[in-house]
């Protein structure tokens, strides 16, 4: 089994570098395509051609809520993405104020294998607000994100291998994800121009996010149109959601470095509640965007008793990622690649890798992907023969969407997804012999 999954990972490895290489042709093919992309890579929208069909085209470029760059930039938080990724949602620019709705609902049929999968229809969605005021030497910003998740239940919904918080304040969820909260986002923002092409800013919201990690998986272009959360959560942007935080930063061009104290504490199992903390942790990020289609970060930070179920640990979390997004005349591509390290104090460090790619065709076509890679130690409770065991998590996920209709505000789609898992033969009387999950869905996307 071990030889199995070395050549899944070599796979995955081979299949990531294929696609980067395909594209990357596409790409040199289509320079008269490419030529058409604004050049410091502004938002785009979608369009109706002259046959009724959807197209990619340029829209205005909104200003940063951190500075004088395109507001394409911004991200969950403050994080960053690539320049050329697309703003959508509804868009107004008025003056003083330019503001934005981004949200979807997914209505799920989730269906996981093996012995320890389960089944669950569900709704999964959120809504977010951003509003700018422009100021005579910089900007305020207000933003604000609500889910619906918590009717969902408090334990969420079933997937395989997934780790993290609890459902009851007792024993930790296990093989499911657990819902958001109703409040994910509730910040205020002030910037402060230095020069044309560098800043100062400040962020702070009872629910918000610190700097650390990449853009949440929500909030990710490679990874939005996927239902499934990335077993790899925990590792790289489960701090999306932290109740109290305060992050300042600078800006000087394409790279921005901000840092952040925070309420260490994941969300409990009252997910209405609003569970204000002491800034007790703290994180640090650089981030780089050296070319309108790339973004690059690394970020470190230390949470002070993360878990509920486990007061006295701490963890040092450390990330890295890349994402590379890319506009043709009638596809929208972008893949992201992601490695995070949690080392506990006490504890043994673990690490995950992530690469999730997506593309939407501008006939409505949508397919995504995601390979991860996970060390998991948290899959079976105190008293079991297994436990505190780390065992190597391999999954591959495969999807499509296809959006049958389009209104000026939204469009609506149905879609499927199939998951597949490779781990250690020890596992193989608890999760069976190859279990394979998928998940059905009708979205709703602004």
């Amino acid at each position: 089994m071990e030889y199995l999954a070395d050549m899944i990972r070599l796979r995955l490895a081979l299949a990531g570098l294929a696609l980067v290489t395909l594209l990357s042709g596409v790409n040199c093919i289509a320079e008269s395509d490419a030529a058409g992309q604004d050049s410091i890579g502004g938002s785009h929208s979608d369009h109706s051609d002259e046959t009724g069909a959807p197209e990619m085209m340029p829209t205005m470029s909104m200003p940063g809520m951190y500075g004088t760059y395109p507001m394409s930039r911004d991200a969950s938080g403050t994080s960053w993405q690539p320049d050329s990724t697309p703003m959508e949602g509804s868009h107004h620019m008025g003056d003083p104020w330019s503001t934005m709705w981004h949200g979807l609902a997914n209505f799920i049929y989730d269906d996981q294998g093996g012995s320890r999968g389960d089944t669950k229809t569900f709704v999964s969605s959120m809504l977010m607000f951003m509003g700018r005021r422009e100021l005579e030497e910089g900007a305020f910003g207000v933003r604000a994100m609500v889910s619906t998740d918590p009717q969902m239940g408090k334990s969420g919904y079933p997937e395989l291998f997934q780790t993290g918080e609890t459902a009851n304040g007792v024993q930790p969820l296990i093989d499911r994800q657990h819902p958001h909260n109703l409040l994910m986002e509730a910040a205020v923002t002030y910037s402060r121009d230095l020069s044309a092409n560098s800043s100062v800013f400040g962020y702070a919201g009872i629910a918000g996010e610190p700097a650390l990690g990449p853009p949440a998986y929500m909030h990710r272009f490679s990874a939005m149109d996927s239902p499934e959360a990335p077993l790899s959560h925990h590792w790289l942007d489960s701090t999306h959601v932290t109740y109290g935080v305060v992050t300042a930063g600078y800006v000087w061009d394409r790279i921005k470095f901000d840092t952040s104290v925070f309420n260490g504490r994941e969300p409990n199992q009252y997910r209405y509640n609003v569970e204000l903390g002491p800034l007790n942790s703290y994180s640090a990020r650089l981030s780089y965007n050296p070319l309108p289609d790339l973004a690059l970060q690394v970020s470190y930070g230390r949470l002070d008793s993360p878990e509920q179920l486990q007061p006295n640990v701490a963890i040092r979390r450390s990330t890295a990622s890349a994402s590379y997004n890319r506009m043709l005349s009638r596809v929208q591509w972008q893949t992201t690649i992601a490695f995070g390290r949690n080392d506990p104090e006490p504890g043994v460090a673990s690490d995950a890798w992530l690469l999730e790619s997506e593309l939407i065709f501008a006939d409505a076509h949508t397919f995504f992907g995601r390979a991860e890679h996970v060390a998991k130690d948290e899959l079976f409770l105190p008293g079991q023969p297994l436990y505190g065991r780390t065992f190597t998590i391999n999954s591959l996920s495969l999807g499509y969407i296809y959006d049958f209709t389009r209104l000026e505000q939204a469009r609506i789609g149905i879609g499927g997804l199939i998951t597949v898992y490779s781990y250690p033969s020890l596992l193989d009387t608890t999760y069976g012999n190859g279990p394979t999950s998928y998940m059905l869905f009708l979205r709703v996307k602004l």
